[in-house]
């Protein structure tokens, strides 16, 4: 790897690095507040019974088959202007890590799918909007079983931010 133009010491980068939360981020807290106000109920990263779902996903509705990833923009590669400016500090090394996060989120989306649950992924970025993420997550909420081909195979793509 090449020369790190980093500011910061390794022990400074680690530091800051270990406060990056992976669960109850703000905007998965967000999105629970939005659709626990709105009457619906879910079991949290991954649990559906006594079962552990692929990717662990934020948020399960096990009655109704479906899940919920919270996803920030930067660290799973969204092609929003915050997801598409990778560091310039160790490009290949940021290049590569992004790369296999995008590719592990997409197996583990199509395992779900196999398995019989619907994906929708929000964004980060998407969470500006409330009046809009509201909509979204309701009519993926209340389509019926297979009726929601929309948020489907591509549902993370479907949402440029």
């Amino acid at each position: 790897m090449g020369e790190s133009r980093d500011l910061l010491t390794q022990e400074q980068r680690s530091r800051n690095m270990s406060k990056i939360r992976g669960k109850n981020t703000k905007p998965e807290l967000l999105v629970r507040k939005l659709l626990h106000a709105k009457g619906y109920r879910y079991r949290l990263h991954g649990q559906s019974g006594g079962t552990k779902l692929p990717g662990r996903p934020d948020l399960v509705f096990a009655g109704r088959q479906k899940v919920i990833f919270v996803n920030g923009c930067f660290w799973h590669f969204h092609d929003c202007r915050v997801g598409r400016n990778a560091p310039s500090a160790n490009a290949e090394f940021w290049e590569a890590k992004r790369s296999r996060t995008r590719e592990r989120d997409a197996l583990q989306r199509e395992q779900l799918r196999a398995a019989g649950w619907e994906v929708l992924t929000v964004w980060e970025c998407e969470l500006k909007d409330r009046s809009m993420l509201e909509e979204r997550l309701t009519a993926f909420l209340e389509a019926g079983i297979g009726a929601s081909a929309g948020y489907g195979a591509d549902v993370a793509a479907d949402s440029t931010g």
